[in-house]
């Protein structure tokens, strides 16, 4: 079974880093031998974020009590609304303890979670793709937009030039902006329905 105080850290590791000593008396204050303060377990939660390891000890026995202590976190996190353990999920834990196949758990969840922290930042890139594909939406309807005000425009002349300049001359009448908001509107109107598919 996998030490918790030996498990991998997570993004912007220090594991160059010794573990951090946390000693917790039977007050159930928390106090970092590093730093020399009390600390409380949203600073180890922190810690923990940032990747810097920590080891846990009872002060009075002695007793490494990182796991217990790690448990108390995530306790605390589901309980202030931070839910991310699913019910079905820590039923499937619960139903786990005292199975043949419970030695076998650790090892499947820390891989499990080390193969998810790798691909992190491919599930964020996924999840910025459709605001990227919008982004390119909109700059081609301004493109087209600022087109059509001058469909003369020449190849080798940024979009929208003629736009500017027909606007600071005051040649664009009112029944051309006109057909322009409409055509606006009706781009507008198949970027809503490609967005919806």
């Amino acid at each position: 079974m996998a030490n918790p105080a030996s498990a991998k850290p997570g993004a912007g590791s220090k594991s160059d880093l010794p573990p951090v000593v946390i000693k917790k008396y039977a007050n159930r204050r928390l106090y970092n031998t590093e730093t020399s303060s009390y600390i409380t377990l949203e600073h180890l939660a922190q810690m923990t974020r940032e990747g810097r390891d920590f080891q846990v000890f009872d002060a009075r026995s002695g007793e490494e009590i990182t796991r217990s202590v790690l448990t108390q976190i995530v306790m605390d996190e589901e309980a202030g609304g931070k839910t991310m353990l699913p019910v079905s999920f820590l039923r499937q834990i619960i139903a786990m303890y005292g199975d043949s196949m419970q030695s076998m758990v650790p090892q499947y969840l820390e891989a499990s979670m080390d193969a998810f922290a790798e691909n992190q930042n491919k599930f964020r890139d996924a999840a910025l793709k459709p605001f990227e594909h919008l982004t390119r939406q909109n700059l081609a309807m301004f493109q087209a937009a600022a087109g059509m005000l001058n469909p003369a425009r020449g190849k080798g002349e940024k979009p929208g030039a003629h736009a500017a300049q027909a606007q600071e001359d005051g040649a664009v009448s009112g029944s051309e902006l006109d057909a322009l908001k409409a055509q606006l509107a009706a781009l507008q109107a198949r970027l809503d329905s490609m967005d919806r598919k």
